[in-house]
């Protein structure tokens, strides 16, 4: 796929977004921001017991009831927000795909199966076609999705089911402390969600505090290639408008694809060459590791690789717009890029 083809459904996708519904998304990235902006200051309640009625991150309206005991949650990324906001026991049930296509390993680590106490029986089957009927079985009251799931999918099961679903896909990384709120809002745990936030804002504000000190040092920051799958043809990464991107800039870093013109492009390997990246980063779990990555075009021709600036990371860190990115994945990034520049 060159960067301005629309993607086809042989191209890998980043665990945050769908191949299935990549035009439509491309078409509403310029205003998620804003919606998502928006969703905490749009919600409006009917007193204490009555329904919410929200703005979701795709400028969806959604009528939800309070604090729902029964719950569909269709991404890896709501599910790490529900958990960490003690929400675990409403949900009923995850995205999963068919067993032929890795079942619950195909979205969820072993370690986020373990720490989450998921199970197969929780599987909802999004993948390589959506099962509704697993999903109407655990009478959810309340289904929160991103756009893993197709934005056709998800108005079926709004119009013909009339079961409310809310769409969390943050665009950027201070979109995930919105939808933190957002979540502490539906269940009325505000304060769990401050708390959380609070936590974030500390990474955030460590992050700022390295680029603060680079820009006034005039330290030019280093180019970075972050990658989550290659192929014969080239390396697949982020690009304006995508979550990886604001990942990759708050770390102070420039990726060579900020000049692409979608936001999940694959990149040539004559492209990355040309480009040489002083960094090159990329996602690992998942059935990939180094030699997944070393027969993807021009590897061992790049510096990065030469060098030993060639690093694997936890694919969870960088594909998955959550509260674990910024904990984790964001100061992941920050000490490797700058491993000497005080906070």
């Amino acid at each position: 796929m060159s960067l301005n083809a629309t993607p086809s459904v042989s191209a890998p996708r980043p665990r945050g977004i769908s191949l299935t519904v990549f035009v439509i998304a491309l078409l509403v990235v310029g205003g998620v921001a804003v919606a998502a902006t928006a969703a905490v200051y749009a919600i409006q309640g009917s007193g204490p017991s009555g329904p919410l009625t929200l703005t979701d991150d795709l400028g969806r309206t959604v009528s939800v009831p309070r604090d729902p005991a029964r719950v569909v949650v269709l991404s890896p990324s709501i599910m790490d927000s529900m958990y960490r906001l003690g929400l675990r026991s409403h949900v009923v049930g995850v995205d999963c795909y068919a067993v032929s296509f890795g079942g619950l390993t195909a979205d969820y680590s072993p370690d986020q199966v373990a720490l989450w106490n998921l199970s197969q029986s929780m599987c909802i089957q999004i993948g390589p076609t959506f099962d509704v009927e697993s999903l109407l079985n655990d009478t959810p009251q309340l289904v929160l999705a991103s756009t893993i799931v197709s934005v056709a999918d998800v108005e079926t099961i709004s119009a013909t089911y009339n079961i409310p679903v809310v769409m969390l896909q943050p665009p950027t990384l201070s979109g995930i402390e919105v939808d933190v709120a957002l979540l502490g809002e539906i269940f009325g745990v505000s304060g769990a969600a401050t708390a959380l936030n609070n936590e974030l804002q500390v990474e955030l504000a460590d992050a700022a505090a390295v680029q603060t000190n680079l820009t006034d040092a005039g330290t030019p920051f280093p180019t970075v290639l972050v990658t989550y799958s290659t192929d014969i043809n080239g390396y697949w990464t982020y690009g304006p408008g995508s979550f990886g991107e604001s990942l990759i800039e708050l770390a102070s870093s420039s990726s060579i694809s900020a000049n692409a013109t979608i936001p999940y492009p694959e990149l040539s390997g004559e492209l990355v060459l040309v480009a040489n990246p002083t960094f090159l980063v990329y996602g690992t779990g998942f059935g990939l590791d180094e030699s997944s990555y070393s027969s993807a075009p021009f590897w061992a021709d790049l510096s990065a690789t030469q060098d030993g600036m060639a690093v694997g990371m936890n694919s969870n860190w960088l594909t998955e717009p959550d509260p674990t990115m910024i904990l984790a994945g964001l100061p992941a990034l920050v000490t490797l890029f700058h491993p000497d520049v005080p906070v």
